[in-house]
């Protein structure tokens, strides 16, 4: 087996036993990041501060001192500020931008040991579901459709893209209606949002403060729950962080699903849903019957407003984060001429960002005008209690909730697609996110183009272990194989 083809589990077994050093291991990612550069994953590489910490890696485990994720090659979605490293939102408005300080999340997974092999692309402050929008050029998905290029879905992209095609081991996502299990979904991929307040947001690049949730991507289950309980915790310097117990989500594994209750709901049932997405949704119910769960049909009837109330939520509070960005402080600041400090800030603001957050800061603004303020922020604010209610009464009768995880494969930009047809991506991850619930996506097979088609876990608040334990039995009976050899078709 290539080196780059170890899941995490595999690789800190082999690390422990010195089978394998963590510069080599490290160095094996390097090359592919070199091999693969065409799908434009990474915004800055940072393989020299990789191998540093590698060699620091085989010295711990030299004298048994591992860490938890000692000399794992990881990578950083490129919204978490990392100290003295470039972090770009992949936008021009933070393109020269080096932080002084490092997020929690990147701090916690240094202090683990981790390797961060560099920052990977994402849609432009996060906002969009195909990672087209980066300033710094599209990343592709490495599985392709008939030779035709495909987005790897977004916002966390070039984290997904990095980890399916061997250039990472695994990466931060961030989520905030689905930019974690999209993308995973769309290459492959485990990618797991936990509950709102599992994890700190502190150093991440703001878009939607109450949505915003840090998270792993991974091959595996078992790597995402070790990934996931490196990240967690209560931290003081964010206050939306809950003080609830980190436990080691591994231990779960592998336990019997005899007598849970898994909720089926019937809003998810669509005429736009793809029929082999139904028929693996289908397949995998039956599974846990067969395992000895009780399979329940549920009601979430306010799901049919979960992407309005998303799309007039997420864009509000965009437009409240991103008003910093004036080219006063820091950032991008315009060099044509002005004659006054608002010609300033307009130049500024439109040089530097793209049309995709544009659009949405200008429709987050008129939401949080006076004239529109009442009937349709506040509206929206009442329609997501309604939603969080929706699953407070489905969690009364089940344990886990299971639904698709997209409408579908991956597409390509060539497929002009509106961009509600793109929007409509996200409609079965808005919900559980607009309820700040844990939610994993599990590729569980593929298309008849060979693309991977993913299902998603919805669990009750702080319970990840469930989610997991679910997630696992999936992957078990899936058996899908996103060996990146394997994927990259060598």
């Amino acid at each position: 087996m290539k080196l780059t083809d170890l899941t995490i589990t595999q690789a800190k077994d082999l690390l422990k036993k010195k089978e394998i050093s963590a510069v080599e291991l490290t160095k094996a990612y390097i090359e592919n990041m070199s091999k693969y550069k065409s799908l434009n994953a990474f915004v800055t590489e940072t393989p020299e501060i990789a191998l540093e910490s590698a060699k620091i890696a085989d010295d711990n485990i030299a004298k048994d001192k591992a860490r938890e994720l000692e000399g794992i090659p990881l990578a950083i979605k490129d919204l978490y500020c990392t100290k003295g490293v470039r972090t770009t939102a992949s936008s021009k408005m933070l393109e020269n931008f080096v932080p002084e300080y490092e997020s929690t999340v990147s701090k916690k997974l240094l202090d683990a040991g981790i390797s961060m092999l560099g920052k990977t692309s994402m849609d432009e402050f996060a906002m969009g579901s195909t990672n087209l929008t980066s300033y710094f050029g599209e990343v592709k998905n490495p599985y392709k459709r008939n030779g035709e290029d495909l987005v790897p879905g977004g916002s966390s992209g070039g984290s997904a893209s990095a980890v399916a095609s061997g250039m990472a081991m695994a990466a931060t996502g961030s989520d905030t209606g689905g930019s974690i299990r999209q993308p995973s979904s769309f290459c492959g991929l485990v990618g797991m949002k936990p509950t709102y307040g599992r994890a700190s947001r502190y150093g991440m690049v703001a878009f939607a403060s109450s949505l915003d949730c840090p998270g792993p991507i991974t091959r595996t289950v078992a790597d995402s729950a070790l990934f996931l309980k490196v990240i967690s915790g209560l931290d003081e310097k964010d206050p939306t962080t809950a003080p609830r117990e980190v436990i080691d989500w591994t231990e779960v594994l592998g336990q019997s699903v005899k007598g849970l209750k898994v909720g089926i709901p019937a809003e998810y049932k669509s005429d736009k849903l793809n029929p082999e997405v139904q028929k693996l949704w289908d397949e995998r119910a039956e599974d846990f019957k067969k395992l000895g769960a009780e399979v329940v049909e549920i009601s979430l009837p306010h799901t049919k407003y979960s992407l309005p109330v998303y799309y007039i939520i997420a864009p509000a509070e965009a437009s409240s984060n991103l008003s910093r960005y004036d080219g006063v402080k820091y950032g991008y600041r315009t060099s044509s001429p002005f004659k006054s400090l608002d010609e300033m800030y307009e130049l500024t603001r439109t040089e530097g960002f793209g049309a995709e957050v544009k659009k949405r800061l200008l429709i987050g603004s008129t939401i949080l005008t006076e004239e529109f303020y009442e009937r349709s922020y506040l509206k929206a604010l009442k329609t997501r209690r309604l939603i969080c209610n929706d699953f407070d009464e489905a969690f009364k009768q089940v344990d886990v909730i299971l639904t698709p995880s997209t409408t579908g494969a991956a597409f390509s930009k060539n497929d002009k697609l509106s961009p509600l047809d793109i929007y409509l991506n996200d409609v079965y991850t808005v919900g559980s996110s607009l309820a700040g619930l844990p939610s994993i996506s599990i590729p569980v097979g593929k298309d008849k183009n060979g693309l991977p088609l993913g299902l998603q876990v919805i669990g009750r608040k702080f319970d990840e272990a469930t989610v997991y334990k679910f997630a696992y039995q999936i992957e078990f009976i899936s058996q899908f194989d996103n060996t990146p050899s394997k994927v990259m078709g060598e």
